[in-house]
């Protein structure tokens, strides 16, 4: 999507491009200049709304949201260069979203972040912001390694480290939709295997304390998927010898269950 369609279309947004050249010509006293400015960080208010809306739900109520991308909105109208002649919507997209990950960064850190990892964070946004500017289009991760200094490998790293800001609640819907089922719904079932793992504890000391034969013929049954009568032939007794001892190992082994 792009960004002048975040609200009700770019052209709206367009119609807010000459006042920027406008308002760079007048002095900083001028109340010309202050109204202006207003103009337009009135004007780029549901691109603000937009942005606190895409990150809503991950730990920060979203008025909070609105109120930080809003202060990054008016850094963006107040350092916009408009002779460099890339669109206002380029260079106020990622300052907004830089503010709002400044503000998850600075709430909490669910997971331990190297501070290396939160640093290269922060040069990588502000160079985002200052490339997107100069460049008129979005940074690239070799756009950013240049500018920063840094390999490629090592801008994925600070890219990455986004993804720690927040944890996620299971029971938050998915994609934030509140008509969905949450998280935890869609997670998959009970294992049934777990319940196995309390029946191997309890039978491997029963199993230990067997003769060294019904061990054997355990084994071979069980393990090897051997017939009585293989069993039999490789033991060197009967099948229905065999038939017996296992009867009688796995009476022994279900009691023993049982009373444990």
């Amino acid at each position: 999507m792009a960004p002048g369609q975040h609200t009700s279309g770019r052209a709206d947004y367009r119609d807010l491009a000459p006042l920027f050249p406008e308002m760079a010509a007048l002095d900083a006293d001028d109340p010309r200049r202050a109204r202006l400015r207003e103009r337009l960080i009135t004007g780029h208010l549901p691109l603000a709304e937009h942005i606190a809306q895409r990150f809503s739900g991950k730990g920060i109520v979203k008025d909070d949201l609105l109120q930080v991308a809003s202060v990054g909105l008016i850094h963006a109208v107040d350092r916009f260069d408009p002779t460099l002649g890339c669109e206002f919507l380029s260079y106020a997209v990622p300052t907004m979203m830089g503010e709002v990950r400044r503000c998850f960064r600075d709430t909490a850190w669910p997971m331990r972040v190297p501070r290396r990892l939160q640093e290269l964070r922060l040069a990588i946004n502000k160079a985002a912001a200052d490339l997107a500017q100069e460049l008129g289009r979005p940074a690239t991760g070799a756009d950013l390694a240049e500018r920063l200094g840094v390999t490629e490998v090592e801008v994925d790293e600070g890219l990455e480290a986004r993804q720690a800001y927040w944890s996620v609640s299971l029971d938050e819907p998915e994609y934030r939709d509140a008509g969905r089922a949450p998280l935890c719904e869609t997670l998959g079932g009970e294992d049934l295997a777990l319940a196995l793992v309390d029946d191997h504890e309890a039978l491997l000391p029963l199993v230990s304390a067997l003769p060294e034969r019904e061990r054997r013929i355990l084994a071979l049954r069980f393990f090897e998927e051997k017939t009585q009568a293989q069993i039999g032939a490789e033991i060197g007794i009967s099948q229905m010898h065999v038939s017996r001892l296992l009867k009688g190992v796995l009476d022994e082994l279900r009691e023993g269950l049982t009373t444990a």
